[in-house]
């Protein structure tokens, strides 16, 4: 069950950042700790919430780089929890200067799905420029930056999508889009170097089938 409750404002620690809250994200996390099915063991009551942006309000011992006023944007803290609410602590080292072309909304939706975008493709994949990169389940949150941080790598991109999102995510920079209900992108694509899989099941085994020797797939 979820409440509204007021509830004493934080006041920030060695190396925390306060912040006023102006958007928070939502993500698939939040209804996995809510049901118990989440890594995340915090005790109940607590606030969910991990992305969002804001205002900073005030910061506790060791923070440097953040002045009251500046308008931010990151994650709470590695529970996923706390931004649900008026007044969040960070991190410092989980937040950072709000892009001023992006609204704070639209900053509240960047960090989780960004950042897991980046670790799939760089950090685990370790994609290089000119290797073929087949992206499944591009015209969601995770894939659709998958895509931009392939593209502007100089990698080749190919998305699997539905036919609803291809614009889309050709306007996000993928070569080549695949509509996944109608063909069989096994059977319409060269054999790749890299698959980021963000749909699983059937799809990610069929992806099995074009990856070359030595090359990799990596799972959401």
């Amino acid at each position: 069950m979820i409440v509204i409750d007021d509830l004493p404002r934080p006041v920030p620690a060695a190396g925390e950042v306060l912040v006023r809250v102006v958007s928070a994200g939502v993500g698939p996390w939040d209804a996995l700790i809510r049901e118990g099915k989440s890594a995340v063991n915090s005790p109940l009551p607590l606030t969910l919430g991990s992305d969002l942006s804001g205002v900073v309000e005030a910061f506790g011992p060791g923070v440097t780089g953040f002045q009251p006023g500046d308008q931010v944007y990151g994650v709470t803290n590695p529970e996923f929890i706390g931004a649900y609410a008026e007044f969040a602590l960070t991190f410092s080292r989980r937040v950072a200067r709000k892009p001023g072309d992006l609204s704070f909304t639209e900053a509240a939706l960047v960090p989780v799905v960004a950042v897991t975008a980046w670790q799939m493709l760089v950090d685990y994949a370790k994609a290089k420029p000119d290797e073929i990169v087949l992206i499944l389940g591009a015209g969601a949150g995770v894939g659709g930056y998958a895509v931009q941080f392939a593209s502007q790598a100089g990698l080749h991109v190919f998305a699997a999508a539905s036919a609803d999102d291809a614009q889309d995510v050709r306007s996000l920079g993928a070569t080549t889009v695949i509509d996944y209900h109608r063909d069989r992108f096994e059977e319409v694509m060269p054999m790749v170097d890299v698959v980021l899989d963000m749909v699983g099941g059937d799809m990610r085994e069929r992806s099995l089938e074009i990856i070359k020797p030595g090359g990799i797939l990596v799972s959401l």
